[in-house]
């Protein structure tokens, strides 16, 4: 029987559990938001003369609780009106519903008197058959199920989400002792095809995995802090970006998730787990416990391990926690010589070699902490898990790692990692002494574009299932590559196309990266069926090389910038006309030129976490590749008769003029950057390049035939021009832009318009290329664009005139 799932219930409110409905909402998923009732009226409600028993009153809690979730930053959801497929209600008058749904989860507080309360009420009008699972983060399942009928066992699950559940990626599915295969199969399923997460089998062990191992390398850092004399600041600078770990690294990061959290999860795992090799690591230090008793607990209190204040001079500051004497002081900038020796390494993972080579108290504290760290997650095989996959996959998932554990390991040497654990008077495991012994050097091998994975009980190298979904990119380089410069790197994904990957810095696009997509359309018109312009970095483009445009217009070489901005508007062309279907597979940013490229593309392929907009006004120009031309023929094609065409135009202006980002794949559609009907939306970005392939393919296969270069594009000429003129004035005028802004509003305004022809009329693309290019080449011979573009370069972050 195949099953579907149309609509969940969710019982418990919270910040999970709202975070959890707005993501199957944002999947397509109807979902049924339970929380409990009020017992007693607010002031607001007393002042209405409302009593308990008014509909609006019994749905408070729910509905405040989703509320404040919308509201929350970053949002839980891709588009605002994805809310309206969540419905609340209360527990008391809604719970009969749940007869009519496929899966009901139970995200209520972490009590298990509770929990089996919920779990007695949902079985008394529970469908059989229908899935029930709980996002506990670490009671056991065998409590939980204490009463339930069979049919309930069979289908009862763990399926644990991290916070917040739009972004991290990890799902733990933890089947119960009575839970069917089929149920534990369809669970792991789901998660990684619908809710595009990397779903990780658990045993019902504490904390399970992602918790388990990170709260250890969390706890094992407060120990070390004091020992090695080392600042929270200094520790978050060696335990972030540089190890690929998100920017909040350590200490930042508990301030974000709140140290009572943290301190709640060490706690059940000290309490749970006696015969733990590293028990006494998960008792807190004393600094945590006095913090806690301060009700120091980070964001949620204004204060943790950092305190934002205003100092006397009235600007905001943030202070840093002295870890010995527990008072605020000035922030101290981290420094050390061997972070300096990676700062031409790109990648992470080719760092850990030279991290703990280092001679300064970095590579002590680097030593130290992969020590201990490959000493735990070596001992908790098989405990927590029987594969050293899954604990990889988790950690990467739930806590945002570039690299897992055991592919760190790998990174060091698997003997330079025994070396390390003895220093600090560590044992290896059997297991692993055992694998070297057999003559495996490596926890990870790849054959064939296949990931393969040392299994402890085969004692061999085993292919890591799952991977038949994907196109792991990094795994078919070598051996795929057909092209290559110092831009891009093109690759065979067989079957007829070609891929096209960015490997400039931030996948930028320059000289480079054009002659690399140009050499790729010439491959794939000649011997292949499509091409896919993809790639797995952090992220997609941050646009066009700001730089090289900065030099060109400081040198005064006009000329030779003229040809750049043409070569690309060209190449963009190219994409668009040529004799193969060309897919872009944005994700991550997809800024300036990256959003150009996809505009021009055939069809994309978007990752749901793409945000993409044309940013270009932040460095005191219009988009030049191809990107205003654009948007004024998407808006055209979207004209009606009448003077909804003004409007329409003014709309494509405004979402380049506010330099608009969508904040997912979704909004992009409400912009118009991607194509209701054409563009398609993959929710788990590891499928993304595999889909595009697909989308290629059918193209291919349904006869694609080169398009016909358009010269139909209606221009509205001084219609629009003059509307668009009288604005700028208006908010100069008002000082809401300053005069410089309204410069490159004109000059976008004269392009979108197509001049200033005397009535409307139809042109073609290169027309407004044309028109487009002379904009953007006179704006960089202003004064306030070279600053723009300058801060820009020095600071990655916008300046405002």
């Amino acid at each position: 029987m195949t099953r579907r799932i149309k609509k969940v219930a969710i019982v418990g409110s919270g910040i999970m559990g709202s975070g959890i409905a707005c993501h199957f909402a944002n999947i397509g998923v109807e979902v049924l938001l339970l929380d409990i009732i009020p017992r007693e009226l607010n002031d607001k409600e007393k002042a209405k003369g409302l009593t308990l028993e008014d509909k609006v009153v019994r749905n408070r809690l729910v509905n405040d609780a989703l509320t404040a979730s919308l509201k929350s930053k970053p949002s839980p959801i891709y588009n605002k009106k994805f809310a309206d497929r969540i419905t609340t209600g209360n527990i008391e008058d809604d719970l009969h519903k749940i007869k009519d749904v496929d899966w009901i989860m139970e995200v209520v507080v972490e009590r298990l008197d509770i929990k089996q309360s919920v779990f007695e009420k949902i079985e008394q009008y529970r469908t059989p058959g229908t899935i029930v699972s709980s996002n506990t983060s670490g009671i056991p399942i065998k409590f939980m199920n204490e009463g339930r009928s069979e049919d309930f066992r069979q289908h009862f699950a763990v399926t644990h989400f991290f916070n917040p559940p739009r972004y991290l990626k990890l799902f733990e599915v933890v089947p119960g002792p009575d839970c069917k295969q089929e149920i534990t199969d369809f669970l792991m399923d789901y998660g990684s095809k619908f809710l595009g997460k990397t779903s990780v089998l658990a045993k019902d062990t504490p904390a399970f995995i992602g918790n388990r191992i990170g709260i250890f390398g969390i706890q094992s850092l407060f120990h070390q802090v004091k020992e090695l004399g080392l600042t929270i600041e200094e520790v978050d600078k060696l335990t972030g970006p540089v190890i690929g770990r998100p920017k909040s690294a350590t200490f930042r990061t508990v301030d974000v998730v709140g140290l009572d959290t943290l301190v709640h999860v060490a706690n059940g795992i000290y309490e749970n787990c006696p015969n733990d090799e590293a028990h006494e690591l998960f008792k807190l230090p004393d600094f945590i416990e006095k913090m806690m008793e301060n009700k120091w607990l980070g964001n949620k209190t204004k204060q943790g391990f950092y305190k934002k204040t205003v100092n006397a001079e009235g600007k905001k500051e943030i202070l840093s926690l002295d870890l010995n004497t527990l008072e605020y002081r000035p922030k101290q900038r981290a420094k050390f010589a061997t972070l300096e020796l990676t700062k031409t390494i790109d990648k992470p993972i080719d760092r850990f070699k030279v991290l703990v080579g280092g001679k300064d108290k970095a590579g002590a504290f680097y030593r130290k902490n992969f020590a201990a760290m490959f000493a735990y997650v070596q001992n908790r095989i098989p405990e927590i898990s029987d594969e050293l996959y899954r604990i990889d996959d988790a950690m990467k998932a739930g806590f945002g790692w570039e690299n897992g554990p055991f592919e760190i390991w790998d990174a060091v040497g698997v003997e330079k990692g025994i070396e390390l654990m003895k220093a600090e008077g560590l044992t290896p495991a059997a297991w692993v002494t055992e694998m070297l012994a057999k003559g495996e050097t490596a926890f990870y091998t790849v054959k064939d574009g296949a990931t393969y994975y040392y299994d402890v009980t085969q004692q061999a190298q085993v292919k890591k299932p799952g991977q038949d979904a994907f196109i792991i990119l990094d795994n078919i380089r070598k051996t795929k590559e057909v092209f290559k410069n110092s831009g891009v790197v093109i690759e065979d994904l067989g079957d007829g196309i070609l891929n096209c990957e960015f490997q400039s810095k931030m996948n930028t696009i320059g000289g480079d990266v054009l002659a690399g997509l140009n050499k790729a359309v010439d491959l794939a018109e000649k011997d292949f069926q499509g091409l896919v312009i993809g790639n797995q970095g952090a992220n997609f483009s941050v646009g066009a090389n700001i730089g090289m445009i900065f030099m060109m217009a400081v040198e005064q070489e006009y000329d030779e910038l003229n040809m750049a901005i043409k070569y690309f508007q060209d190449t963009m062309m190219r994409m668009r006309y040529s004799s193969i279907p060309t897919i872009a597979a944005p994700h991550g940013m997809t800024l300036g030129g990256g959003c150009e490229l996809s505009l021009h593309a055939d069809k994309v392929v978007a990752a749901a976490e793409t945000y993409i907009g044309l940013v270009e006004f932040g460095v005191g120009v219009i988009p030049g590749g191809g990107g205003s031309k654009e948007m004024a023929v998407r808006a055209q094609d979207l004209f009606h008769q009448g003077d909804v065409q003004l409007n329409v135009l003014q709309e494509h202006f405004l979402t380049i003029g506010m330099a608009k980002v969508a904040t997912s794949a979704h909004e992009a559609f409400d912009l118009n950057l991607l194509q209701k009907g054409k563009d398609v939306v993959v929710v788990n970005k590891e499928r993304q390049i595999a889909e595009a392939k697909k989308h290629a393919i059918l193209l291919a296969e349904s006869g694609y035939t080169q398009p016909v270069k358009r010269k139909d594009v209606l221009v509205l000429g001084k219609q629009a021009l003059g509307m668009f003129l009288v604005g700028t004035d208006a908010m100069n005028a008002s000082k809401y832009i300053s005069e410089h802004d309204q410069k490159i509003a004109n000059k976008l305004a004269y392009v979108m318009a197509g001049g200033d022809l005397s009535e409307p009329t139809k042109v073609t693309e290169q027309y407004l290329l044309d028109l487009e290019r002379e904009a953007f080449l006179s704006l960089t011979t202003e004064r306030k664009t070279l600053e723009r573009i300058q801060h820009m370069l020095k600071t990655g972050k916008p300046l405002r005139n």
